[in-house]
């Protein structure tokens, strides 16, 4: 028996998101475990986004990268390390109600009015992000 040979996270991979209405997202492997889904959907998976601009940043679960089920379509290194971190993102303690920041592997204090914006800090599973590509907010729970 022959063993499926596991592929490492690359930061710079740009993955090819099968969407259910045939199209393709793509999204942008960043440090943290982290992946930046670009604005553009195509009809082609070859139709690849010419620039760097995406519509959210958010953690994926390893498992999702490395299932397959998002081919590996391009690799787009970073200008430099700063540049592929994910932005700050917010955790909301549900017992204290207490705000703090998560950048770089680091929690630090926070407010509520500072995490206005942010992404919440959590790892997204495969069908959440292609429900929030597709136009389902449900997953996304701003602070």
């Amino acid at each position: 028996m022959t063993r499926k040979k596991r592929r490492r996270l690359k930061v710079g991979d740009v993955y090819a998101i099968p969407l259910p209405n045939k199209k393709y997202a793509f999204g942008r492997m960043h440090m943290d475990g982290s992946i930046a889904i670009y604005k553009q959907v195509s009809e082609s998976i070859e139709d690849l986004p010419q620039t760097e601009d995406y519509q959210f940043i958010v953690g994926v679960y390893e498992y999702v990268l490395k299932s397959g089920e998002w081919p590996v379509v391009d690799y787009r290194p970073f200008d430099n390390d700063e540049d592929a971190w994910p932005p700050p993102a917010c955790i909301v303690d549900i017992i204290s109600g207490e705000y703090s920041i998560y950048y770089k592997g680091e929690i630090r204090d926070s407010t509520k009015a500072e995490c206005e914006g942010l992404e919440t800090a959590a790892a997204w599973a495969d069908n959440h992000i292609i429900d929030r590509i597709m136009g389902d907010d449900k997953w996304h729970r701003p602070s």
